[in-house]
């Protein structure tokens, strides 16, 4: 049986009360066991875990890989030989989702190790003490929680956004823990297939891994047009395309994002990659607007009018709807504002409203202590958090792509130009929105499951906070052990570090604030801005049917044009299925009924097996 869900007529017609009726009545899973003992410590250990492999790929490359995924195969996996060894009981679906939730906070707990806690140091030559560290991305994640829960109800029970790693999570938990008779074994076979096929694929395209195994002729290319480069080399105002990012991955990963993506969104990556990359791009290179090529480059331009359309674009949308805001302050000072039918659930708003300024003022204090933060300035990150917070939040609601590292990098500017020459304030206090959204985001992608199968919030949220304290305890000591206190080996060879080299670099490029960008930059921050806001305008106007996004576009010119294009073909291949497969065929049933179930497999098992070949690649053949 599929879950559950409201149409997209439901979705745009019905108020908050009305959808939240329908949760409680028809997916709300009551008092079935979820944050128990088991499942806690379960969820550390597989966290902690985990961390170490998120913070090995982390220093490599600077991603942060979500381990969601990976936690809720391991604990099934684990918990279900347990009981056939009559060692104990399998865990229940929302055992398992409770699991999930401590274990992916645990993962994202190492940002900060592999980019602003090493650029801060390689800025000041001085080695951070651990517990300082500790205490301070403990702080930066639990005041993530504080504000992720307020902004819940907006962007998962009222418009349900798919936030899609966290959809593809509760879709395989359902089909693991629910997947009982004939068509529950059917799911259970296309989410293996699906899995199967994308972990085949990036197999294949580890060159390094099957020439270790004298297969290194079955290697796939990693973009299908490297063929075409084998044989001419296509341009663009005599830039290579493959120079502006404008490949075809052969990894179908994104794919199955885009299945579970919906058309607007695509569109809009379509539309802002086309943009970005192919019109402005060539153009500024050939004006030497933009020096060099590649990803870095052209983004050190674009990100500029990117997040200013996001910005604009995703604030209008939350302040223009100003009663649900008002009612939940009704409700938080209890005046009324209309039943809240799951305050018995959610966490309390009280919680947030007195948590987020107690919390707040610690960052502060711990800043100016222990990172030379001029306390004005580290009280004006806070309010600036929950701006930055909005935005990762609906890039990651609709894509599951959190945008933090450029929203951090639009901080950056801001303290430019409030402390000129303050590389440390610069660097720590655009850390605090960055860290902070990144975990506010985090942890809605962790809830979307849990409201998918029917699970209390206020348990996931306790379980969030549980996983920061394990991601911490053993990831920070870990990464302290690696470089021992010589600074030397930071960016090394051996810890490259990327995400903390440009955190530096930014920081000390930026310290003079808006002059230090080009007058084309400034322009596209001001019409990005007017464009977030007219597309958002004309939207809500138009009753939601406009056919692209602010959000969406914007997003588009801070990914690869090759990410945007995955995403947006995997839509359209769910799209064209829809209309062109006949009901009762195999192909309609796994394309077009088990939409979910196909997208989830392929997001799992690429995502999964794509972790195990960077750590084969790098740990085991060596770089």
């Amino acid at each position: 049986m599929s879950i559950p869900h409201l149409t997209e007529e439901q979705v745009r017609t019905w108020s908050l009360e009305q959808k939240d009726r329908w949760w409680l009545e028809q997916i709300y899973q009551g008092d079935m066991p979820q944050l128990t003992l088991r499942s806690a410590l379960t969820g550390m250990l597989l966290g902690g875990l985990l961390s170490l492999t998120n913070l090995y790929v982390c220093i490599r490359t600077g991603w942060v890989l979500g381990v969601g995924l990976s936690s809720v195969i391991l604990s099934f996996a684990a918990w279900k030989a347990l009981s056939r060894l009559r060692l104990g009981r399998e865990m229940t679906i929302l055992e398992n989702n409770a699991m999930q939730s401590i274990a992916t906070s645990a993962g994202y707990m190492t940002g900060p190790l592999a980019g602003s806690i090493p650029a801060y140091m390689l800025v000041t030559g001085a080695v951070v003490p651990m517990e300082r560290v500790y205490l301070w991305t403990a702080a930066l994640a639990v005041l993530g929680v504080l504000f992720a829960f307020p902004l819940k109800k907006r962007f998962i029970n009222d418009e349900q956004l798919p936030f899609p790693e966290g959809y593809a999570a509760g879709v395989v938990m359902d089909e693991l823990h629910r997947g009982q008779g004939e068509e529950g074994m059917w799911k259970a076979r296309l989410l293996m297939a699906g899995a199967a096929l994308s972990a085949a694929v990036e197999l294949l395209r580890s060159e390094r891994i099957l020439g270790a195994l004298r297969l290194r002729w079955l290697a796939l290319p990693e973009h299908w047009d490297d063929l075409v480069y084998r044989v001419f080399t296509p341009r663009l105002l005599g830039t290579p395309l493959r120079d502006l990012t404008i490949h075809l991955d052969s990894s179908i990963v994104l794919l199955g994002t885009g299945g579970l993506m919906g058309v607007k969104t695509a569109a809009s990556l379509m539309v802002g990659g086309l943009l970005n990359y192919a019109v402005l791009a060539p153009l500024l290179i050939r004006e030497g607007i933009i020096a060099g090529t590649g990803f870095k480059a052209i983004t050190t331009w674009a990100l500029w009018g990117g997040v200013a359309l996001m910005t604009t674009s995703s604030l209008y949308a939350f302040l223009s709807r100003p009663g649900l805001i008002a009612g939940g302050l009704r409700r938080l000072r209890g005046r009324g504002g209309g039943a809240d039918v799951l305050h018995r659930i959610e966490l309390p708003l009280w919680v947030s409203a007195l948590g987020i300024p107690v919390l707040g003022a610690g960052v502060v204090a711990m800043g100016q202590a222990w990172f030379g933060i001029p306390w004005w300035l580290g009280a004006l990150a806070i309010p600036m958090v929950f701006v930055f917070t909005v935005i990762a939040v609906n890039s990651t609601g609709l894509t599951a792509i959190t945008p933090s590292a450029s929203m951090g990098k639009l901080t950056q500017v801001t303290y430019g130009v409030l402390a000129p020459g303050n590389v440390r304030a610069n660097v720590m206090t655009a850390a605090i929105t960055d860290d902070v959204a990144l975990s506010a985001s985090n942890l809605l992608m962790d809830i979307k499951p849990g409201y998918m199968l029917g699970a209390k919030p206020r348990q996931q949220a306790v379980g969030h906070v549980l996983g920061v304290f394990a991601g911490g305890l053993v990831a920070i000591p870990v990464f302290y052990a690696l470089f021992h206190g010589d600074l030397g080996l930071l960016t090394s060879d051996a810890m490259p570090l990327p995400g903390a080299v440009t955190w530096r670099a930014v920081a000390e490029l930026l310290t003079g604030g808006l002059g230090t960008l080009h007058p084309t930059a400034r322009l596209a921050v001001a019409v990005g801005a007017l464009l977030g806001i007219a597309l958002e305008a004309l939207d809500q106007r138009l009753g939601g049917r406009l056919p692209v996004s602010g959000v969406g576009l914007g997003l588009a010119f801070v990914i690869r044009f090759s990410d945007a294009l995955s995403m947006s073909l995997g839509t359209l291949i769910f799209w064209l299925a829809r209309r062109s497969l006949r009901p009762g065929t195999t192909a309609h049933r796994a394309l077009v009924e088990n939409q979910e179930t196909a997208a989830a497999g392929v997001i799992a098992g690429g995502s999964i097996i794509g972790i195990v070949i960077v750590l084969l690649e790098n740990a085991v053949l060596g770089p």
